[in-house]
């Protein structure tokens, strides 16, 4: 078992940080630039930035508040939200994101994973998977988990794997926000088809969940929002009590 990572994400929606459950039910929670000053401090090891809304509303993910949040604080950073081409993605690598996140863009047109693959390398290309149990296995949901794609996640992994891709993020519908705990077996599932890094999402309700996913799975990291926005686990306390617990992690 090698260190592990563990990444706060910040989902974005004019300008503030946003957290729902199951996707639903968004409220505002922070300012993003204070909360990434925060968690650098905290010592997170990287962080999710994700404009929530740009794939649903068809426009690019913005770029001037990534821009100083990326200006801000030394922790790598990785954009997502209405990344559907490669310039697209150069805007983004632009203002110094260290990875970009495709999603919709991706399901909309997989050339984009190699081809950003190629510009970028792999390790700076993550696919985001959104995975929610429908007919008989785990689906990809598209366009904020409102769209049944028809892809299952375990093909569809293998298979932008293919295409380039360095790493998944792997969040689960039916879990999010709920935290009650990382949905284990579909998490286990993607990691067992594919050989890159894969950082869990969904269900981190208490720092016990984190030691519990690094024991059960193979994922290399573990992403949460709620669970640290509302400062309910510290990301320096999780570390030691990973640490206690055997688990290695990044200082």
């Amino acid at each position: 078992m090698g260190k592990k990572r563990i990444i706060p994400c910040l989902d974005i929606r004019d300008g503030k940080v946003v957290k729902g459950v199951n996707f639903q039910n968004v409220r505002d929670v922070a300012d993003p630039l204070e909360l990434a000053v925060y968690y650098s401090e905290s010592g997170a090891d990287e962080m999710a930035f994700y404009d929530i809304t740009a794939s649903i509303e068809g426009r690019t993910l913005f770029t001037d508040l990534l821009k100083e949040v990326v200006d801000r604080v030394p922790v790598p950073i990785t954009a997502a939200g209405g990344l559907r081409t490669i310039d697209d993605c150069s805007r983004v690598i632009a203002c110094g994101a260290g990875k970009v996140s495709l999603n919709s863009g991706a399901i909309e047109n997989p050339q984009l994973i190699e081809d950003a693959a190629k510009k970028y390398g792999s390790r700076r290309v993550t696919v985001s998977m959104d995975v929610k149990r429908a007919e008989g296995g785990f689906m990809v949901f598209a366009k904020g988990g409102q769209e049944n794609t028809g892809l299952s996640a375990v093909s569809w992994a293998k298979r932008c794997e293919g295409l380039g891709a360095g790493e998944f993020v792997v969040n689960s519908i039916d879990t999010d926000g709920v935290k009650g705990g990382f949905d284990i077996e579909m998490l286990s599932a993607v990691c067992e088809a594919v050989k890159v890094p894969v950082i869990a999402s969904g269900g981190a309700g208490k720092m016990e969940d984190f030691a519990e996913l690094f024991r059960k799975t193979g994922v290399d990291a573990g992403l949460a929002a709620g669970v640290f926005h509302f400062k309910e686990v510290n990301i320096k306390d999780l570390k030691i009590y990973l640490r206690s617990q055997g688990i290695e992690v990044w200082n």
